[in-house]
């Protein structure tokens, strides 16, 4: 039986979980409210807020899961990508207490833990399955042939589609996080009331910044017209950009379903969270007999959950780190 500690600091959110023989006992995360004023994360206050968060967080994981520190097995780790000083607090904190328990450090690529979070709760897919990642910083379709051999088949050029929506929410005057509050006001819209560009794209990859162009140059011209016109039309104008986004990520989705002869179709990251997305997709499922894993909301954004999953599967595989490891940002996939 291995037990296995995860911890994820990769951006604003310190999260610990308890993983034992390849069952998740818990989730915990602590969000961090102070960026909402800013528009957007910190990453210096991001930093202080993973060190005030993390001992109690772990010390909760532990106590709630009914593990002493010495009953662990390894420590999984988010080693990028991500922010420098927020992984760097995860980071020496697994190392510290790897070293002090004499158990092994497993370095864990943050996309990839999103992609292996399907393995957390039954139904799980069998290999190879497509994988689309979507989140605030990456946008990649991914041939996943096993726990360590994932193939990047297409990916955005510009921006991820997370952020595309965070943007386009700002150009609405919504909040931060933008994506969220989208979904929301959509569900209330006509998705057919607006039209926006979509950007024509070789092969499998994606480009989202021409949408953000589009969006801003089209409310520009109304309101000069109106200057009412977005609060009037807040709700059409969300689903409307919401519809154009997810048609995007799909179209070519199914292109990669049937360039790669698989039915199995996976979905992960924050932005697999959105109610359209999910209901698009389901919907495709039964059109081009698609097996489609989505996985738990908690298991969308950045968590230890998946961490910990992932140390698991590489804990099986000895695919052990070392303490002289630093962490990568810019982690290559």
């Amino acid at each position: 039986m291995a037990v296995i500690l995860g911890i994820e600091s990769s951006c604003d959110e310190t999260s610990a979980s308890i993983c034992i023989n390849g069952k998740v006992i818990n989730n915990e995360i602590a969000s961090q409210a102070i960026h909402e004023q800013y528009g957007g994360v910190v990453p210096e206050l991001a930093s202080r807020e993973h060190q005030r968060n993390i001992v109690p967080v772990v010390d909760h994981v532990l106590k709630h899961a009914n593990i002493n520190a010495n009953e662990l097995d390894g420590i999984a780790y988010t080693r990028g990508p991500g922010l420098l000083g927020a992984l760097l607090i995860g980071n020496s904190f697994a190392k510290s207490m790897a070293a002090s328990l004499s158990i092994p450090l497993i370095p864990i690529h943050h996309m990839k833990a999103h992609v292996l979070a399907h393995f957390i709760d039954d139904p799980k897919p069998t290999y190879p399955f497509l994988c689309l990642t979507v989140s605030g910083g990456h946008t990649q379709i991914l041939r996943v042939n096993s726990p360590t051999d994932m193939i990047i088949l297409g990916q955005t050029l510009d921006d991820a589609v997370g952020e595309a929506f965070d943007k386009a929410a700002k150009l609405l005057g919504l909040p931060y996080p933008g994506g969220p509050m989208i979904d929301k006001l959509a569900q209330e819209g006509d998705a057919t009331k607006f039209d926006f560009s979509k950007a024509d794209v070789p092969d499998l990859n994606y480009s989202f910044s021409g949408i953000k162009t589009s969006i801003l140059y089209f409310l520009r011209k109304e309101v000069q017209k109106n200057q009412n016109f977005v609060s009037e039309n807040i709700n059409d104008l969300a689903a409307s950009i919401q519809d154009t986004l997810i048609s995007m990520l799909l179209e070519k989705l199914i292109q990669a379903a049937k360039q790669e002869k698989v039915n199995q179709i996976a979905i992960a990251g924050g932005v697999s969270a959105n109610s359209r997305l999910r209901k698009v997709l389901n919907e495709y499922a039964i059109e081009h007999d698609w097996e489609v894993f989505i996985p738990d909301f908690q298991y969308c954004t950045d968590n230890a959950g998946m961490i910990a999953i992932s140390g698991h599967l590489l804990y099986e595989k000895k695919a052990f780190g070392l303490l002289s490891d630093s962490p990568l940002p810019r982690m290559p996939f």
